[in-house]
């Protein structure tokens, strides 16, 4: 009953009222009742803070590209964006060394890396704060894949059939391969060691600059 009263109040109260406004009504903010400021909760957790770096500040590391086989390689390539991909990098390399970027492997604690890689990626968990990282380079084709200077701009030709089993870019090439499926660097090196060995006593020659046999690949 309290409701059906209410609303009984509550009508009689529009009666009195006009039953519409005029277009040049004007009400007085001093008849408003007070009303308290409205207050937001405060949030569980805080909002970080927008980064006030500005273009051409963000982080950056060193990297640096060593290689102990043929050819040896030790470059720096000091403030290098979180954001270079593994194929920037070997652009820069190439640039250097006139080593071709398809015939060049970086690894990362002994791992292949495939070309869409960023430096962000690899610098995760522990290593998120370090000012420098490093790769291994694998030359596929060793010092052969060198381009000479008066024709860097020229890629060299490629054997085929047997006369590919004849250069040290094929088994470099097979290296490269093993490595990336295998993921062991120790492992594709003896495999790769074996395939040649045993396609040299199969021919019954060695190939000029390897005379390694099996036992001693392995």
């Amino acid at each position: 009953m309290a409701e059906v009263a209410f609303a009984r109040t509550f009508l009689s109260s529009l009666d009195s009222r006009p039953t519409k406004l005029s277009p040049d009504h004007v009400e007085d903010p001093k008849t408003f009742p007070a009303r308290p400021p409205y207050i937001l909760p405060r949030m569980p957790v805080s909002m970080s803070r927008p980064s006030t770096a500005l273009p051409g500040q963000e982080r950056s590391v060193t990297v640096l590209l060593k290689s102990l086989r043929n050819p040896p390689l030790d470059i720096k390539l000091a403030a290098q964006p979180l954001s270079t991909s593994i194929l920037a990098i070997k652009t820069q390399v190439a640039e250097q060394t006139r080593i071709p970027v398809d015939k060049m492997k970086l690894l990362h604690n002994k791992r292949p890396l495939v070309d869409s890689k960023i430096l962000k990626d690899l610098l995760e968990g522990n290593a998120a704060s370090a000012t420098k990282i490093e790769f291994s380079v694998m030359v596929l084709g060793g010092a052969a894949a060198v381009m000479p200077a008066e024709n860097a701009a020229l890629a060299p030709a490629v054997a085929s059939g047997k006369d590919a089993l004849t250069t040290e870019a094929f088994w470099s090439d097979l290296d490269g391969f093993l490595l990336q499926r295998l993921k062991d660097e120790e492992t594709a090196r003896e495999l790769g060691m074996l395939f040649k060995s045993s396609w040299q006593s199969s021919q019954g020659a060695s190939l000029p600059g390897q005379g390694q046999s099996v036992a001693g690949a392995l």
